[in-house]
C-alpha cells in the first residue's frame, strides 16, 4: 500500500474542501489514488468535487486568434504566474494562437495535433528561444479550431479563460452580439453541454451513481422507499441538467433572473442555433507542483 502523506492529504483537501480524516481515509482506500479517492468523497457527501476539482493548478493564457467564419483558441502554459503577466510571453501565445489558426489543424481539448502545430512555421524552435528569454519552461498545451456561419469570442481575466461560440441560422449584427453574451455565459458557468440531447448515457449512468450513492451514505434518505429514491435520483439529475446544458441555464443577463438561455436565442433571432462552443480554462485537469523549499534545502543537505 502507498504511503499516505501530509501533502497528499492537503492536496486532496484542496480539492474537494473535506476535512482532514475524510480526505486522509478516502486515500487510504484508494491506495494514494487522487482521482479515486476523489470519487469516494464525491459518493459519501463529504465533498462537493464537481466544483472544487476544477480548481486551476498550472499558470499561463489562453490566447484567440480569428479570421472570418473561423476561429482558434489556444493554451500555452508557464511555470508561474509571474511569468503569464510577462508581455513577452503574451506575445508568444498569441503567436501560436495565430500559427494555429493558419495550419489548417483542427487541434482539440485533449493536446490532438500540438506536436503536428510545433512544427509549423518554426514554432518548435521559437518556444526552445521564448524559454531561454523567459527563464521558464513553456509548454504549448493545446488548440483547437472552430468554423461556423457565425462565431463569436470572448477572453476572461487577462487569458485564464478562453471561450469561443459557434451559431448558424443567423449572421447579423445581432446574431454576433448574442453569441458573444453566451460566449461570457459559457466562461461564467461553464456548461458541459449544449442541450440534454447532447448528454451522453455514460456521463447520465455516472452521475446517478453518485447520487445513488449520495443517498445510500445518508441514513434518514437510506431508509425511505426504492420508489421514492428512484425519484429523489431523478429530481437531482434534473437539476444538474439545468446547471450542465447551456440551453437550460438562465440567461446571466436576464432581468427577471428566469429567462432562460434558450428563450434568450428566441427573443433574438428564432433561426439563430448554437451548434457548439469551446471552453479553454488555464491549467484544469492538470496537477500543481507542490514546492516544499524547506524539505528541498533539507534534501540537498542531507545528500
Amino acid at each position: 500500500m502507498a504511503a499516505i502523506t501530509a501533502a497528499m492529504v492537503k492536496e486532496l483537501r484542496e480539492m474537494t474542501g473535506a476535512g482532514m480524516m475524510d480526505c486522509k481515509k478516502a486515500l487510504s482506500e484508494t491506495d494514494g489514488n487522487m482521482d479515486e479517492a476523489v470519487e469516494v468523497l464525491r459518493k459519501s457527501g463529504a465533498a462537493k468535487a464537481e466544483k472544487k476539482a476544477s480548481r486551476i493548478a498550472a499558470e499561463g493564457i489562453c490566447r484567440i486568434a480569428c479570421d472570418g467564419n473561423t476561429a482558434v483558441v489556444a493554451e500555452v502554459n508557464s511555470e508561474t504566474d509571474f511569468v503569464a503577466k510577462n508581455e513577452v510571453f503574451q506575445e508568444f501565445v498569441q503567436k501560436v494562437a495565430d500559427t494555429a489558426l493558419a495550419s489548417g489543424l483542427k487541434g482539440g481539448k485533449d493536446g490532438e495535433d500540438v506536436e503536428a502545430l510545433l512544427e509549423k512555421d518554426g514554432l518548435k524552435d521559437l518556444v526552445v528561444e521564448k524559454t531561454a528569454k523567459i527563464g521558464e519552461k513553456l509548454s504549448v498545451r493545446r488548440f483547437q479550431r472552430v468554423e461556423d456561419e457565425c462565431i463569436a469570442t470572448y477572453i476572461h481575466g487577462g487569458g485564464r479563460i478562453g471561450v469561443i461560440v459557434a451559431g448558424s441560422g443567423a449572421s447579423d449584427d445581432a446574431a454576433k452580439e448574442a453569441l458573444t453574451n453566451l460566449a461570457m455565459q459559457v466562461a461564467a458557468l461553464s456548461p458541459k453541454f449544449i442541450s440534454q440531447k447532447d448528454v451522453d448515457q455514460a456521463f447520465l449512468d455516472h452521475e446517478k451513481e453518485i447520487i445513488k450513492a449520495q443517498i445510500e451514505n445518508d441514513p434518514k434518505e437510506a431508509a425511505k422507499p426504492d420508489k421514492v429514491k428512484e425519484g429523489m435520483i431523478m429530481g437531482r439529475i434534473n437539476k444538474e441538467m439545468k446547471e450542465f446544458c447551456l440551453l437550460d441555464q438562465v440567461y446571466v443577463k436576464a432581468e427577471d433572473g428566469k429567462q432562460s438561455v434558450a428563450k434568450y436565442l428566441e427573443s433574438v433571432n428564432k433561426d439563430l442555433k448554437v451548434d457548439c462552443f469551446v471552453r479553454f480554462e488555464v491549467g484544469e485537469g492538470m496537477e500543481k507542483k507542490n514546492e516544499d523549499f524547506a524539505a528541498e534545502v533539507a534534501a540537498q543537505m542531507n545528500a
